[in-house]
């Protein structure tokens, strides 16, 4: 289904906070996306506290996974992430979203109900976001893209360079089995870290360590989410 001639809407599942230059950059990166495809669109803030049992996700054409977090209730993260996978809703999470998207998969795909992140739950025995050996805050760093993922299409690039704010990321030994249940590790740093996942099959879920809506407040219209916008409008999103 086009977005062309109806409009679109995004969930952006977060707090929002005019202080965090992602939350700045996120309306203005949606805005590029959306005149460069023709698509009419609207996005509308949730906090975490608001999703309750997802029915207020309902309608919606694409969630969003914002950075800043902790969330102040990261259930309601959780919850947002797992209807968009479950039911097929193009999916973006960006930094806090991406790691919040790996503990939602690791909880309800791979079974590990105590999945959890070192910064809310430092004491915990499964932690699989911990803190990362070296913090990437208002860093830029290079990311390597797998051949004919999501992620490399949007780009149309081997290799690319991208800002990140966060000090956490997936703990190292994890990643075979995301692999092995079929979760796509689509970006890396120039050691193998990992910095992107994806889900392949039809639908578009996507999630990145690093922030690509920044390029909005430099004038540009980021790839990833240009591509994001178009899998909300049905445009391409099985790809």
């Amino acid at each position: 289904m086009s977005g062309i001639g109806r409009e679109v809407r995004v969930a952006l599942v977060g707090e929002q906070n005019s202080g965090v230059a992602a939350h700045r950059a996120i309306p203005l990166a949606l805005e590029g996306a959306a005149k460069l495809g023709g698509i009419k669109l609207s996005a509308q803030w949730l906090d975490t506290e608001s999703i309750g049992d997802a029915r207020v996700l309902e309608g919606f054409d694409g969630i969003w996974c914002v950075p800043a977090s902790p969330y102040r209730n990261m259930g309601g993260a959780l919850t947002a992430i797992r209807y968009a996978r479950e039911q097929q809703v193009a999916f973006l999470g960006t930094c806090g979203g991406f790691q919040h998207a790996l503990i939602e998969y690791a909880r309800n795909v791979l079974g590990w109900a105590d999945a959890e992140h070192a910064e809310t739950s430092p004491d915990a025995g499964q932690a699989i976001i911990t803190p990362l050996a070296c913090a990437l805050v208002e860093a830029s760093a290079a990311i390597r893209c797998t051949p004919d993922s999501r992620l490399g299409r949007a780009y149309g690039a081997k290799e690319i360079v991208e800002r990140y704010r966060c000090s956490y990321g997936l703990k190292p030994g994890i990643e075979a089995a995301l692999i092995e249940s079929g979760m796509l590790i689509s970006g890396r740093d120039p050691v193998g870290s990992v910095r992107a996942v994806e889900l392949p099959g039809p639908g578009f879920f996507v999630a990145t360590l690093f922030q690509p809506e920044q390029a909005a407040l430099q004038g540009q219209v980021p790839p990833l989410v240009s591509a994001f916008v178009a899998a909300c409008a049905g445009e391409g999103s099985s790809c």
